[in-house]
């Protein structure tokens, strides 16, 4: 099945034109893409961070945990 009206691709690609959409714009989704990777890091560390501090402040304030963190 051919939407573009080819029955196979042995043609010479060259006079086809693009042959997949937004064809010029690589530079400019590889730089996106690279940048909500990084920002999705620092989101995710973030969101981790809070999570740890979260944690550590409810074992704090177990007289068990505290004592045994007294010691060491």
């Amino acid at each position: 099945m051919s939407t573009i009206g080819y029955g196979d691709w042995a043609v010479d690609l060259a006079t086809v034109g693009a042959i997949y959409p937004f064809q010029g714009y690589e530079g400019l989704m590889v730089l996106l893409g690279a940048g909500f990777w990084i920002l999705w890091h620092v989101d995710q560390l973030r969101a981790e961070q809070d999570e740890i501090d979260y944690e550590v402040g409810h074992e704090e304030r177990d007289e068990n945990i505290q004592t045994s963190l007294e010691r060491y």
